[in-house]
This record gives C-alpha cells, structure tokens and sequence, in this order.
C-alpha cells in the first residue's frame, strides 16, 4: 500500500508514453518488478512477461493467441473456468477439439491418459498447478517433459502456486506461465501476468497504443509491447513489486512449508468433528494451503454465512468456478465451503475456525 501511494504522489504516469521524470519512473517501476517476477520464475528475459489484469485475462490471451482452427487441446477436468470456458467457446466455433483427462476424486492424474490423449494434431496442454477447489498439487515437470517428447506446448495454470510452490519455467519445461498478482504474491487486485516462451508469438487479445512503433499499422512485434495495449496499472504494479520482493526475500520454500504445517493443523481439527469431510489429498500429503470441507447436514452457503456473521471469518462457498472438479469430489450437488490458508494466517486463526466449524455441527447434529 505504501509503494502505491508514493506511485500516486510522485510518479502516477503514463510507462513508455513520455520521456519526462515522472514517465521514465513509471517505466522503471514496471521493469523492475519484470525483472524480480523473472527472478522468482527463472525466466531468462524479464520482455517474455507481459501483464495482466489477473490470471483470466492471462490464460485467455495465451488460448486464444496460440490456438488455431484444427488444433487439439488437452486440459483436464478440475481446471477453473478462466480455463474451461475459452477452450469451449473456441470448440462451440468449431475451431478446435478439446479432450479433458479425468483426475481422481482427490485430483490426480494418470501421466499414462496423457500420453494416450495425444494426438498428431494436439498443439497445447493446459494445466493448473494447484486445484484452487482441492489443493492438489500436479506433476508439472513430468507433464512438461511428455509435452516436450511430443512436440505440445504446456500453458500452466498458477492461480494457486506462483509465490507459494517453487516455479523454474526451464527445468519445468513450461511454455506459458499465467498468474495473479493478488493472490500468493502478495499484491493488489487488477494485477497478474503471463510468461510466454520465446519461441512462441501468440496473437495479441488487444490491439491498440503501445507508446511504440507509433507510425505502424499493426501491432508492435517487440516484446512486451506486442500484448500490453493501453495504460498500464502502474500504481497495481508498483504494489505487486513489493509484494514479490517480499516472496523473494522469504523464499517460496519456506511460505509453502508453513502453510502445509497449518493446511495439516486444520485438516486434522476438521477431520477430529463426527460430520465433517475433506475433500482433496489425505492428511499428510502434500498440497497448497486450500481445505474445501462439507458440514453433514449444512448446506455450504449456509454455512459460510454462518462464519462470516457469527464468527467473522471469511470462506467461499458454493463452486468455486469448477463445476467439474466438484464432480471429480463427488460435491456437484451440494457444493464445498473452502479455507484458503496464507502466509500470514495464524495458527489462533486456525483454530477458531475449528472450534467455529464445531458449534455449527453441533447446532445441526
């Protein structure tokens, strides 16, 4: 917050469209935090990222920039809908076929379906990192490496992993990296991005100034011109730098070991109360901070609504934007109340959530 009030009071212009004090400053906020995002990334050239306004404006611009008509996508059936619904509008247009792998009730993946589901015209495999409904963690490196094999091109899915679980685009073999700013890295929200490989020119979703090339037609080629039409949230961005030096300075590895610690410590309270279930990984596997869990006998949107005016505490209920990972947990139905698990949470935190979830079963049982 405080980065983004000093961008409004010193240097809130326009990136790349003036070469005064202000507007070289904002350029310089926007490259840096480029550089830092690479860092954490081990992306080569800070340029291959170009950002977004979230993870949904990320993923759409590498589906429908790299996808042509007669192409054969792979994704599979827990994916959010920022993933789900291009793919099918671009399939309603008759312009690709699409094939989703069946994960398990927990959310896992049979790398052999991969394999068997490619094709001679299969161009793309699209995957999350982490279910944001089950908290499943998926084998990225060995998908990649089947992609690599294959001649496919891999477009991860990091809603729930960038800042949280560690990320090399290289040694992962990824082609193309969409993820939020407001979420495990720390900014705010209207921020995010997408790294694209540099053997890849997608097809910018938006056309307009880019402060570059000027006197052309058509779109700028150099990057990240190419897919950043129009002003930028510099004073967004300003805030996801911090938010990423602070990822940096804390290292993913130990963000992601408190938050297995206390995604357990809750799991293991839940799963102490007669009437509660957890979907996803078992106790002691591993898996982003995510608990989607149901109440016996509560509906989940009455619950939540429970914790948030009885117990001030803040969960999602319903679907989640992935009706066919409910599907795949068995939960279509009735739906999940889901904890999400940060950093910062504390385990006081945690525990009155567990003790919250305890009156509720009891004033039903």
């Amino acid at each position: 917050m405080e980065a983004m009030m000093q961008c409004m009071h010193e240097y809130a212009a326009n990136p790349g469209r003036g070469s005064h004090q202000m507007a070289v400053q904002a350029s310089r906020v926007l490259f840096d935090t480029r550089k830092n995002l690479a860092r954490l990334f081990s992306i080569r050239n800070p340029n291959d990222i170009s950002f977004a306004l979230n993870t949904t404006h990320a993923l759409n611009q590498a589906i429908k920039g790299f996808v042509k008509p007669g192409d054969h996508v792979i994704c599979t059936n827990i994916e959010h809908n920022s993933v789900r619904r291009p793919l099918e509008y671009l399939k309603a247009a008759n312009q690709v076929e699409l094939t989703y792998l069946v994960n398990n009730e927990q959310g896992n993946l049979k790398l052999d379906d991969l394999k068997q589901a490619i094709k001679s015209n299969t161009t793309l495999v699209v995957v999350n990192h982490s279910s944001n409904l089950l908290g499943t963690i998926m084998p990225i490196a060995e998908i990649g490496e089947i992609c690599r094999a294959h001649g496919v091109r891999l477009l991860v899915d990091a809603a729930q992993s960038a800042g949280v679980l560690p990320i090399h685009v290289g040694d992962m073999n990824i082609d193309m990296l969409a993820f939020p700013g407001h979420k495990g890295l720390l900014g705010p929200q209207g921020t995010g991005g997408l790294y694209i490989h540099p053997d890849i020119n997608l097809e910018p979703l938006l056309h307009g100034g880019t402060g570059s090339q000027s006197e052309a037609v058509h779109q700028p080629t150099v990057r990240p011109d190419r897919y950043e039409a129009g002003t930028q949230n510099t004073v967004g961005i300003a805030g996801l730098n911090e938010g990423v030096k602070f990822v940096l300075h804390e290292t993913v590895e130990k963000i992601h070991a408190k938050e297995w610690s206390q995604t357990q410590l809750l799991m293991g309270g839940l799963l102490g109360i007669e009437g509660v279930s957890v979907l996803g990984p078992a106790l002691g596997q591993n898996k982003t901070g995510i608990v989607s869990f149901n109440i016996q006998d509560v509906d989940s949107s009455e619950a939540a609504f429970i914790l948030d005016q009885s117990f001030q505490i803040a969960v999602r209920a319903g679907y989640h934007c992935t009706p066919l990972a409910h599907e795949a947990a068995g939960t279509l139905e009735k739906g999940a109340v889901r904890a999400s698990i940060g950093y910062l949470t504390k385990n006081e935190e945690i525990e009155a959530l567990i003790d919250a979830v305890k009156e509720i079963r009891a004033q039903y049982a």
